[in-house]
């Protein structure tokens, strides 16, 4: 089966969805609307619809696959994503927003307010000066579509990206001074920056580097699983960051022990170990109004090193009675993996993979845990 046939036989074909679908959508060349009228936007609302959002990297072999489709006809496209989680019943998104086109922006608020769903923004630091001026037009663009929050990731994995103490210290110093040039936009705009734990900071790290910032602006955007990776009890990174977090990342996860250190692999909710529902709890706690999103990923189980020499250089702090508890939780909660790995099925497979293991989530967020 040739690929856009096979994008278009998922989600009831969204391609045609794009062009001129339930909603009477019409996509310009660019991929934004131009013709539509307000009363496109109105939707039916599910009885069985989740409050949870869906995170757009939760389909990310779709975005992957799609990439040489015109804009209009991506998943990507933040109006066809809107409309594709509200036909699988979430409460809303967190998305790229992009800038520039500000009868696009609207009508992508008045989609989003007409159906019930939330909008949360995912964006990137300013990297130096000259990027504060791009920084501040994404921060405008998502306000204009309504979203009061943007997730920010920093960086990726330390144990992969770097191999020295000072590579990461380097690293950690210039996102102290990304964050010291977003900060001032956010407080002017009223956006609020939840920088999420992304396998690079640790809790102390993240606290400090929060405290030297002192804004009310800029919190946590709490990843339930990222963390063990580091090798720090779920459990205890929640609680850690409640008081801080504007935004969740809910996920599942399953582990198991390899000869380097363990594998992890995000599963559908309920499919994991983690206390969701414990964690849930202790967010909502903290912050009653808090919001959550899906954020499962579709792919082979990540390696965590953690039994080698470059796994440590970053790591000279942590301690080896966090090693220990980390590898009995690992053999404690052992699960097989998936055989064959995601990246050994045909695409066709792969793509209906994704989408169950989204359905399968927010059907388990609903019944649930009554999210």
């Amino acid at each position: 089966m040739k690929r856009r046939k096979i994008l278009c036989t998922l989600g009831g074909g969204l391609g045609a969805v794009a062009v001129r679908g339930r909603s009477g959508l019409t996509a310009s060349s660019g991929g934004t609307p131009s013709t539509a009228t307000d009363s496109d936007f109105q939707f039916s609302w599910s009885e069985t619809r989740s409050s949870i959002g869906i995170a757009d990297f939760s389909f990310q072999l779709r975005h992957a696959a799609e990439r040489k489709q015109p804009a209009s006809e991506r998943l990507s496209n933040p109006v066809n994503f809107l409309e594709h989680c509200r036909r699988l019943g979430a409460g809303g998104v967190q998305i790229s927003i992009p800038a520039g086109d500000e009868a696009y922006l609207a009508k992508l608020r008045r989609q989003a307010e007409a159906c019930g769903l939330f909008i949360e923004a995912s964006g990137s630091l300013p990297r130096t000066d000259s990027d504060v001026a791009s920084f501040e037009a994404a921060v405008r663009a998502a306000k204009s579509a309504g979203a009061a929050v943007m997730r920010i990731p920093i960086g990726g994995r330390r144990y992969e990206q770097f191999d020295s103490a000072q590579g990461y210290r380097t690293f950690a110093q210039r996102a102290d001074d990304s964050l010291a040039r977003a900060a001032p936009v956010a407080e002017r705009h009223r956006l609020r920056l939840a920088i999420e734990n992304h396998k690079d900071f640790r809790v102390p790290e993240m606290l400090a580097m929060l405290k030297r910032i002192g804004s009310e602006w800029v919190g946590v955007c709490v990843d339930t699983g990222n963390s063990i990776a580091l090798l720090e009890d779920p459990m205890e990174v929640v609680r850690a960051y409640a008081p801080l977090a504007y935004s969740v990342h809910l996920k599942d996860i399953a582990v198991c022990e390899d000869e380097e250190g363990f594998l992890l692999d995000d599963v559908p909710l309920g499919d994991g170990f983690l206390d969701l529902a414990g964690m849930i709890e202790t967010l909502r706690r903290a912050h009653p109004e808090i919001r959550f999103c899906l954020e499962g990923v579709t792919r082979d189980p990540l390696k965590v090193p953690c039994l080698t020499e470059k796994y440590w250089a970053t790591m000279a702090d942590v301690s080896g009675a966090e090693l220990a508890r980390t590898l009995r939780l690992v053999r404690s909660r052992a699960a097989r993996m998936p055989d064959p790995p995601v990246s050994r099925l045909p695409l066709e497979k792969q793509l209906q993979l994704e989408e169950e293991n989204v359905k399968r989530s927010l059907a388990y967020a609903r019944e649930k845990l009554k999210l």
